[in-house]
């Protein structure tokens, strides 16, 4: 089994069509099919049903199509690192993180970062939790900030905790507050309409846990957005969400008021994968993002925000 090999059916995998698999590997289609041929008879089974011109895997190719990823993913990996030392290229940075983060944490490391080594390639995947990790899993991200626990039983993964933060209850700015104490309960969400995210989104499992934990369902308004929309849905009047504090930095339209103790926590953590060494850039940033932290005053970290990990290796 070759690495080419692997990276043709991977092509076509994901395009069912050999003639735009070769294109897109760059090869002659005769030369594609060979070695698609060739690896389907080093494992003694097809790997694709070429049924009335429709390409699909089967169950032998299914079962491949994860394992490929990832193998093909760990070559590149190792080809980026041994230029990296030979000093062919200065390296990359595939970092995951939540929406949550992008907006204000990530932006601001990330700069930093590049400020300091501008010759280093910065890619970032915004996703949920569930998603970062299944993209850490095939070799798709070298780091990622995700929320913990992780929702995957997958002991191959290393997470270092870094920040913890509490939830808020935010509502529109104008309209009338949600309490009139300095903070509230879950229990006064129960009849309140709620802005909820879309399903699989950390904040909604959580939201929805807290409520059911103190005896009621919640009624929603609306559901099914990311961050940026559900932000927006809460400023029109909508109904009341519950989020981290922040993002509410820079949107003046939006008041957000703390949960009564026992509070609503989340702890966010850096992650990559256990049988994966970090490159040498991945590394970098790991470092200049825990100095970043722990430079951060309070005034700019605020009193809802705790960094909770001294260093990182």
């Amino acid at each position: 089994m070759q690495f080419q090999q692997l990276a043709y059916f991977l092509a076509v995998a994901e395009t069912r069509h050999f003639t735009r698999a070769a294109e897109l590997c760059q090869v002659a289609q005769p030369s594609l099919s060979k070695q698609i041929r060739t690896l389907e008879g080093e494992l003694g089974t097809p790997l694709f049903s070429r049924a009335r011109g429709n390409i699909t895997l089967t169950p032998a190719g299914e079962a491949l199509l994860p394992l490929a990823q990832r193998m093909v993913a760990d070559m590149e990996t190792a080809r980026r690192e041994v230029a990296e030392l030979a000093g062919m290229r200065k390296g990359r940075v595939r970092l995951g993180a939540t929406p949550s983060l992008c907006g204000g944490l990530v932006a601001d490391a990330l700069a930093g970062f590049h400020s300091r080594f501008p010759g280093i390639e910065l890619g970032v995947e915004e996703s949920g939790s569930r998603d970062l990790i299944r993209a850490l899993g095939k070799g798709e991200l070298d780091l990622a900030l995700i929320i913990l626990p992780l929702q995957s039983s997958d002991p191959a993964f290393v997470t270092t905790p870094i920040l913890r933060e509490n939830l808020v209850v935010v509502s529109a700015a104008d309209a009338p507050p949600p309490t009139t104490g300095a903070s509230m309960r879950v229990t006064q969400l129960r009849d309140r309409p709620l802005v909820m995210f879309r399903r699989g989104y950390d904040l909604r499992e959580a939201t929805l846990t807290a409520c059911r934990d103190s005896g009621f369902e919640p009624r929603l308004a609306v559901e099914g957005g990311e961050m940026d929309a559900v932000l927006r849905f809460v400023e029109a009047g909508l109904g009341l969400a519950v989020v981290p504090s922040m993002v509410l930095k820079n949107r003046p339209g939006l008041r957000g008021t703390p949960l009564a103790r026992p509070r609503l926590l989340r702890t966010i953590a850096l992650a990559h994968r256990k049988d994966v060494e970090p490159s040498n850039s991945a590394k970098a940033f790991r470092r200049h993002l825990m100095t970043y932290l722990t430079h951060l005053t309070r005034d700019e970290i605020g009193e809802d925000l705790e960094v909770i990990a001294a260093s990182l290796p």
